[in-house]
């Protein structure tokens, strides 16, 4: 897909089409003069969002996902002008990002949505000190990547799960450390007071009292997500 790179990044579109999809991997062909961040021929990741006032305290220095005046989402989001969503869709130069030539494109777009769900959530809260402990809880897309974030951190990191069949994925595909099966009690008594923060990824309703025994007494990190 083409787009035109400048305040906002014009890309065509089918009006009648319902926007269901939370990120983009898009192509640059023209680049106005006023842009610099982007060359023709780039590969632009675009994410959750594509505007926002970007004169609020939160899109100052806060997160634009909370702008006071109102977000413009990538998945039926409506801008000011009230044309994004038609004819066209309309990107801040902001929210598009440099996707790195040899970075493959099926592996960058889930970077701009399960991603950044797990990242920002992880770092607003140090879950990437070097040596300190993570508990993950649930091994789908989210779980997948704050597994992998964990990792990189240099976390000592425990996948937490109801279902046994995620074991070998979870040590030997994505390289946790342990494995809890969370239905087993003495696992789960034997793994008391050992981890410095849980991020909870598992999806549905589900009790999460059982895992704050695993925590360590001081200062303990809970970050729960829903998706």
């Amino acid at each position: 897909m083409g787009s035109h790179h400048e305040d906002k990044n014009c890309l065509g579109w089918q009006q009648e089409i319902t926007l269901e999809f939370c990120h983009l991997i898009i192509s640059s062909e023209e680049i106005r003069s006023n842009v610099h961040r982007f060359q023709i021929g780039d590969h632009v990741g675009v994410g959750t969002c594509v505007n926002s006032c970007g004169d609020c305290e939160d899109c100052n220095g806060g997160p634009e996902v909370k702008c006071s005046k109102g977000l413009v989402p990538t998945f039926d989001g409506i801008d000011e002008d009230g044309i994004y969503g038609g004819n066209f869709l309309l990107y801040m130069n902001r929210y598009c990002y440099v996707i790195p030539d040899n970075y493959p494109l099926a592996l960058a777009a889930p970077l701009l949505c399960a991603g950044i769900t797990v990242h920002t959530p992880m770092m607003h809260h140090k879950m990437n000190q070097p040596g300190k402990s993570l508990g993950v809880i649930g091994l789908v897309g989210l779980g997948q990547m704050a597994v992998k974030f964990g990792k990189a951190f240099g976390l000592n990191v425990t996948l937490l799960s109801t279902s046994i069949s995620k074991k070998d994925e979870a040590l030997n595909l994505l390289g946790a450390d342990k494995f809890v099966l969370s239905t087993d009690e003495e696992q789960m008594k034997d793994s008391g007071r050992s981890l410095d923060f849980i991020i909870d990824t598992a999806s549905g309703d589900h009790q999460f009292d059982s895992y704050l025994s695993l925590l360590k007494q001081r200062h303990p990190r809970v970050g729960g997500l829903t998706k």
